[in-house]
């Protein structure tokens, strides 16, 4: 039998996966988002229909200036973010420098940290009792919530993002073109203007693209810092919790979810038209450091200053943990953590068990689907390629919203279990695997699957023996992802919270809303310190399957 012949017979147990992955992933990712659209249509009678939802969207006041708000904050924070990121990646790629590896773990902090601790430090540092703002400057009553630290927080939060995908960028363009124009006499400047700069374009437009969807979903730093300066993500929160007009608040989410699609529509055809691959092959050599002291002096100037205002950021949350009481009293103590672990550690354990339960199910299930869509391929899989990819575009207020919407009620009541808990997150991170898993196997051979298969290895036993360790990589990548992830999520699992179900990160805002900044900095640290060594106990795990650290990537 031919490999043509082969590819065309039914193979029941595929089928099978595939069917079950599609139906699953049409009742968590599609149905959901189907109740938001139509609940954004429906009177308040229930059995009407009009577009009065979407209108008094616009009209509501506050609706219009959270729209407007989300455009230019998250438009400004994405701008500054991508050109912070690029000085970072071209510093990185570019120059010689001493300190470049603190560039890639200045990357991970905002990933191993929860997703307000930007907003938090902010606050610590600059707000009525900030230690810089009140004690060393004497401010009296500053007020640091509103556009200006939002703008602060988003920036500081998010370029990491955009120097880890610029850095990809500037790393694959082969300096031989650059040399080239240096041979012809260009200058420095005219070589990075007319060559570097063209190149790194798509790039450059795709990251802030990518930031921008970021800042656009944002809801930790716009709930904590944004005070006022309501945001589409937090006006959605407090109108779903509030006891608001629902279908007011479901037009407003459908008008966010379409914002969000187009700006990925956008990123995805600027990713298509990337140019500043020019030359295939390895470069003849590695790119010569530019050492002019003009150049890497005020370069070096700047990523350090930036670098260690993002350490001093970070480092505040450890520092106020050990803080009697921050701006009051600077007295040393323990007792913070005391008062942290009476209040959050079931919050802790519970976010740790649904941490747990997630990375592998949500680490199998994406290559289990990468294996489908790239071994069988048919209009089946590719239908359930797409669906997989929509928690990408899917922001976590809206997702967690549409949950609560969709299983509240029979025929399937899910609120408040555990299940839904779990099904958010794997909705939510199932994207990065997935696209990892797709690109791995896409580069590997089909004719050693092949080969298991003819020895008569059902489809199965080919996936579990061979191909899982053959993209072992991706696997674990995910895992570690899905992980960190999990620990720090907030936007979607905060519609979930109750009684039977804590989260880490709600539990840690509850803490700073009454005031208890100590204890919510020690709570903090401890969950920055279970994360640390969850990923240690998974690198660990990685060696033993002969898997390189260095090709993990958590972004």
């Amino acid at each position: 039998m031919n490999l043509t012949n082969r590819k065309r017979v039914f193979d029941p147990i595929s089928a099978t996966f595939t069917l079950i992955i599609i139906a699953s992933l049409v009742v968590f990712n599609v149905l959901p988002l189907i109740k938001i659209l139509i609940e954004s249509f429906t009177n308040a009678d229930g059995v009407t229909y009009s577009f009065m939802g979407y209108v008094r969207a616009f009209q509501y006041e506050q609706n219009r200036e959270a729209i407007i708000h989300t455009l230019v904050s998250s438009s400004l924070a994405a701008l500054l973010s991508t050109i912070i990121g690029f000085i970072f990646a071209y510093c990185s790629c570019y120059l010689k420098m001493r300190f470049k590896r603190l560039f890639d773990f200045v990357a991970l902090l905002p990933i191993i940290s929860p997703p307000f601790a930007m907003s938090l430090s902010t606050i610590l540092l600059f707000g009525g009792k900030g230690l810089i703002s009140k004690t060393l400057l004497g401010i009296q009553n500053a007020n640091i919530y509103g556009f200006w630290g939002l703008l602060f927080a988003q920036t500081f939060s998010f370029f990491p993002m955009a120097y880890l995908a610029l850095k990809g960028v500037l790393a694959s363009i082969d300096p031989s073109i650059e040399e080239a124009a240096r041979d012809m006499g260009s200058s420095r400047w005219k070589t990075f203007t007319k060559v570097t700069l063209p190149l790194a374009l798509p790039g450059i437009g795709n990251a802030f693209l990518v930031v921008f969807i970021k800042c656009v979903a944002d809801f930790g730093n716009p709930n904590f810092i944004g005070g006022d300066y309501l945001t589409m993500a937090t006006q959605i929160y407090f109108q779903a919790t509030g006891g608001y007009e629902m279908q007011r608040c479901c037009a407003l989410a459908m008008l966010l979810l379409v914002m969000t699609l187009i700006i990925y529509l956008l990123s995805q055809s600027v990713l298509t038209k990337r140019t500043y691959v020019t030359i295939t092959g390895k470069a003849t050599r590695e790119r010569t450091p530019i050492e002019e002291k003009h150049i890497t002096i005020p370069l070096n100037i700047f990523c350090g200053v930036v670098t260690a205002l993002v350490l001093l950021m970070y480092f505040m949350i450890p520092v106020v943990s050990f803080i009697k009481v921050w701006g009051v009293n600077y007295e040393f103590t323990f007792k913070n953590y005391q008062q942290a672990w009476k209040l959050g550690s079931e919050a802790l354990f519970d976010t740790l068990w649904l941490a747990v339960i997630t990375t592998p199910l949500t680490g199998l299930l994406s290559m289990l689907m990468s294996f489908l869509i790239v071994r069988k391929k048919n209009k089946l899989t590719g239908l359930m390629n797409t669906l997989g990819m929509m928690g990408m575009i899917i922001p976590g207020t809206i997702l967690g919203y549409a949950y609560v919407l969709q299983f509240n009620e029979p025929p399937i009541v899910l609120t408040g279990s555990l299940i839904l808990m779990v099904a958010s997150c794997c909705s939510r991170y199932l994207p990065l695997g997935l696209s990892s898993g797709v690109t791995s196997l896409r580069q590997i051979d089909p004719s050693i699957e092949e080969s298991a298969a003819d020895l008569g290895a059902n489809s199965m036993k080919v996936f579990v023996k061979v191909t899982i360790p053959l993209i072992r990589s991706a696997f674990f990548g995910g895992l570690v992802y899905v992980f960190v992830r999990t620990m720090t999520s907030m936007s979607a699992l905060i519609f979930f919270v109750s009684p039977r179900h804590q989260l880490l990160t709600t539990t840690i805002m509850r803490m700073v809303a009454d005031g208890r900044y100590g204890a919510a900095c020690a709570m903090g640290t401890m969950m920055i310190i279970v994360v640390l060594i969850a990923i240690a106990c998974l690198y660990g795990l990685i060696g033993l399957f002969g898997v390189n650290r260095k090709e993990i990537k958590l972004l």
